[in-house]
């Protein structure tokens, strides 16, 4: 028997799967633009920024699709994503910066690149939905 959700269920798995494939895209057409630029084709500034404009393409096909995942949940599923979201950028914000002075003021032996701020930010919406789902679930 089929419930009324089921069509919104189902355009939330899609919705889902076409947010994994704009994300895949984008961090695979980020990697072109580094490695690329560093290894396939050094010197051919053209060929970077063509592979820039196409990284900011589908990055924005990420955010847009999400956007639209967003729209498609219900109340409290927004309200857990928001939540974790403010969290993370406060987190992100305070961490980022405490880590920059760290690097500024040499308390690190290494450089304090926005790789390793990614990392954090990635780890901490995890852990903020899983716990945000955890309390209100």
């Amino acid at each position: 028997m089929e419930t009324a959700n089921t069509p919104l269920k189902l355009r939330r798995k899609n919705q889902l799967r076409r947010l994994a494939v704009w994300t895949l895209l984008w961090v695979l057409s980020e990697a072109l633009v580094i490695y690329g630029h560093r290894e396939l084709w050094a010197g051919m500034a053209w060929l970077t920024v063509s592979a820039f404009v196409i990284n900011l393409f589908f990055g924005l096909g990420m955010v847009l699709t999400y956007r639209n995942l967003m729209n498609l949940l219900d109340e409290l599923e927004r309200k857990i994503q928001f939540e974790s979201m403010g969290l993370t950028l406060g987190l992100t914000l305070v961490a980022g910066v405490g880590f920059s002075v760290l690097d500024i003021t040499n308390l690190i032996p290494w450089d304090a690149k926005i790789g390793y701020l990614i990392l954090f930010m990635g780890f901490c919406y995890i852990a903020c939905t899983w716990i945000n789902t955890k309390r209100y679930c």
